[in-house]
């Protein structure tokens, strides 16, 4: 993973700010806990996609069954070209955080 970081986001890490972070395992067979996921994910990032993991304000973490109804909106060429291959993989974004609003359904 940091690998692939490194080649999308280089050697300095561009977020100094807080930052959201969506991560989205797309599984076929395998089964991972969705509260299991995060953790590892947020510390490989360190020092490569933002400087410390405290930077981060927003997290979404989810999974979805590549066998089952995957509807995705607006899908980046990455994304498209992993969906493609028969196999489970992680598409994580990180984006400035917008705000510090709170909402309750």
């Amino acid at each position: 993973m940091q690998e692939a970081a490194k080649k999308k986001w280089g050697t300095a890490p561009p977020f100094a700010g807080e930052v959201m972070v969506t991560i989205t395992y797309f599984f076929e067979d395998k089964l991972l806990d969705v509260d299991n996921m995060a953790k590892p994910i947020l510390d490989a990032l360190t020092g490569l996609v933002y400087f410390d993991d405290s930077q981060v304000t927003d997290l979404l973490c989810r999974k979805r069954d590549l066998k089952g109804d995957v509807r995705i909106q607006n899908p980046s060429s990455v994304l498209l070209e992993n969906l493609s291959r028969p196999e489970q993989f992680l598409h994580i974004t990180v984006v400035d955080a917008l705000n510090q609003e709170v909402a309750t359904c």
